[in-house]
């Protein structure tokens, strides 16, 4: 149903600020971006060093019907915009006892390699990914598609369903105890464990549900975008202003004009802007502290422990390495420990569980000729006043030595660009709060119930979407997110 709102205004060009703009678009308003970054995308966002590209963010792409359906939704055949292939391989593992396994798509070859390389029964596999399967289509409908702060939402036929279910969903468990329980070798609890990182949570607190993830992954598939992850950002942003989505870069919002208890529209650098909804992209804790300071607090949603964050080494390597593929994992020796300074000491382990991202290995012209683009990424604290110089080159160290046992190498004499990013920056860059990744931690049973909603109940045409919001960080999440939003404006 067209609106009968005209004028739009959205705060921030991150993935789901741009899957907002194209659904309000369709639905008929004029609709304008403003974003403090000279580019579009956020943390999709794209880096240069010399003759390598990386992708500067997020790495991993799943659910990608999710941004065909945006194509779809605007009358274009998607592979005119957006070309992707679904990965033979997921992931690399490698541990320090010299134990790799390849993560295959096809379940079957994965459920082989896994008996062969760790003596673990194939259908120990099998049966651990239907019941991920069993828990993504018990909960995706009511979790992932629609908003948790609507009554509808908790009374509709799909969710009298699932609360048949509780049990079996992984509510009452943490991730590792339901791990330990499905698979006997240690190393496969370890792997399946890692999940809990793609949000950004500790496997030994955050709960069993989250042993939904391995579904994307393995049951539907992960994808490479043929020209890379900043594809998604590129090809979403020219949609979006082929149906007219006005963008204004370098201009950052500094407040929410409200009026009678409703958004009305927002000011940058002492100019008003008037609309007749807002959009707020931008993370949530940051946007109560700057752009709404004046309005009512969530209190409780603002107390909240955030997630992990990221430290991230871009290097141009001057060597190719046969072993490596798209993604590999090289890691640690004691998880526990890991995530015990993650999470509670705020600092680094000496023995980090180490994520290479190599995309010039399906795209070739992202580094020179026998070179690769290494994403090499540790999962940190977020930033709480750490001295980050101290801990980024002690973790230096640590990542690269630990790189040279597991790959037989001198990669210091390998290294021929390099950038970094840290919690600090990646706060700085994306406006994240502490530099957390994906806004408020998933450390507890409660965890999907303690995001902001996609409307503000204090402050009417006023909404959100993004990763600190329901339904989570993650690409796929955030694109949900304006989806639920944009269908709420008309409900």
């Amino acid at each position: 149903m067209k609106s009968n709102h005209t004028q739009a205004l959205i705060i921030g060009a991150g993935i789901a600020g741009i899957a907002a703009s194209i659904r309000l678009a369709l639905k008929g308003y004029s609709v304008i971006v403003f974003e403090a970054n000279t580019y579009p995308g956020g943390k999709l966002s794209e880096i240069h060093l010399g003759e390598y590209r990386f992708d500067a963010g997020p790495s991993l792409f799943t659910l990608p019907e999710q941004v065909d359906e945006l194509f779809r939704l605007a009358g274009k055949n998607p592979e005119d915009y957006f070309e992707y292939e679904k990965l033979e391989v997921a992931c690399n593992y490698f541990w320090e006892d010299g134990t790799t396994l390849k993560a295959y798509s096809d379940l079957n070859h994965f459920a082989e390699e896994v008996q062969t390389k760790l003596g673990e029964p194939a259908s120990n596999i099998r049966e651990a990914l239907l019941k991920s399967a069993f828990i993504y289509d018990s909960l995706a409908p009511l979790f992932m598609n629609r908003s948790l702060h609507k009554i509808s939402t908790w009374t509709n036929s799909q969710a009298m369903k699932s609360y048949l279910k509780m049990r079996k969903l992984g509510i009452f468990s943490t991730m590792n105890e339901a791990n330990r329980k499905q698979f006997s070798h240690p190393k496969l609890v370890q792997l399946f464990n890692r999940y809990a990182t793609y949000n950004g949570s500790n496997p030994f607190e955050t709960p069993a549900t989250l042993n939904i993830i391995p579904h994307l992954e393995f049951n539907i598939g992960a994808f490479f975008p043929k020209k890379g992850m900043h594809d998604i950002t590129m090809s979403l942003f020219k949609l979006s202003e082929e149906l007219g989505v006005n963008y204004h870069f370098g201009q950052k919002v500094e407040k929410v004009l409200v009026e009678g208890g409703k958004a009305i529209g927002i000011r940058v650098k002492d100019k008003d802007f008037h609309a007749d909804l807002v959009t707020n992209n931008m993370d949530m804790v940051n946007a109560y502290k700057t752009i709404l300071k004046e309005e009512k607090q969530p209190k409780l949603l603002l107390s909240q422990p955030k997630s992990s964050s990221a430290l991230i080494f871009y290097w141009g390597i001057k060597r190719e390495f046969q072993e490596l593929d798209l993604h590999n994992i090289l890691f640690s020796d004691n998880y526990p420990l890991e995530f015990e300074h993650i999470f509670k000491r705020g600092t680094i382990y000496e023995d980090p569980t180490i994520y290479l991202n190599i995309t010039s290995t399906h795209k070739s012209d992202d580094a020179p000729g026998g070179c690769m683009n290494w994403f090499t990424m540790i999962n940190v604290p977020n930033n709480q006043g750490q001295d980050w110089d101290k801990m980024i080159a002690e973790a230096k160290r640590n990542i690269i030595h630990k790189l040279n046992r597991i790959l037989k190498t001198d990669l210091e004499a390998l290294i021929e660009v390099e950038e970094i990013l840290d919690p600090r920056s990646i706060e700085s860059k994306t406006s994240s709060a502490q530099g957390a990744l994906y806004g408020n931690s998933s450390n507890n049973k409660f965890a999907a119930f303690l995001r902001h909603a996609n409307y503000s109940s204090s402050i009417k045409n006023l909404y959100f979407c993004g990763g600190s919001v329901h339904p989570g960080g993650g690409i796929p999440l955030c694109l949900l997110s304006a989806k639920i939003m944009s269908e709420m404006i008309d409900g």
